[in-house]
Order: C-alpha cells, then sequence, then structure tokens
C-alpha cells in the first residue's frame, strides 16, 4: 500500500493548526490520527512533514514524546511557550501531563 504523500501532509499541517494555543501534542499522536485515515505513516514521517512544509503552521507545539523539541528549536519554541503559556518543566520541555492535547480521530478515507 502506498501513501498518498499530498494528503498526508495536509492532513499533518492541518492536525497542527488545530493544537490550541498553550498546548501540545506529539509526533507519534499525529502519526496515529493521520494514520488512521490515509493507512500508514509514524512519528518519523510526520518529523520529515513538519521539517520540510511546517514553517507556516504553529510547529513549536508538536514536541517529542518527552516534551523535547530538537536543540536547534528550543530557543525559537521556549519563547512561544512563555507567550502562549504553555506548561514547562523545570528542564524546560514541555510538561506533557499538565499540555498534552490528543487530535480528535478523524473519519477513515471513503475509497
Amino acid at each position: 500500500m502506498s501513501l498518498d504523500h499530498e494528503r498526508y501532509v495536509e492532513l499533518v499541517l492541518r492536525c497542527v493548526e488545530s493544537v490550541p494555543r498553550g498546548r501540545v501534542t506529539t509526533y507519534g499522536a499525529i502519526a496515529e490520527v493521520v494514520g488512521a485515515v490515509v493507512g500508514g505513516g509514524g512519528p518519523r514521517l510526520v518529523g520529515t512533514v513538519m521539517a520540510h512544509h511546517g514553517g507556516p503552521v504553529p510547529w513549536w507545539r508538536v514536541v517529542r514524546a518527552d516534551g523535547s523539541l530538537p536543540p536547534s528549536h528550543q530557543g525559537e519554541a521556549r519563547q512561544a511557550y512563555l507567550e502562549e503559556g504553555t506548561a514547562l518543566r523545570p528542564s524546560g520541555n514541555v510538561d506533557l501531563r499538565a499540555a498534552f492535547w490528543r487530535p480528535p480521530p478523524r473519519e477513515p478515507r471513503q475509497t
């Protein structure tokens, strides 16, 4: 089975756009929701989509499973977290217990 890449990108970006201010989700949570619609993909594919297409969306609201971002993005993301009131841990990572937002399930695509 082959993923419809354009559809996957569209759904990932739409999912990221729906994350409320002050909240975050994970690459894995997005992969779970989007993968149910398009039939595949995982956290790494979501990361690839974000790396290539995520500039226009609130990318800082998507974090690793431990609440961190790649080091190259931490400074800019931290500023956004502070502006949005996102709960942070003393380590600087997002406090996932307080800030995690689970993307709602989407209906599978009709074929």
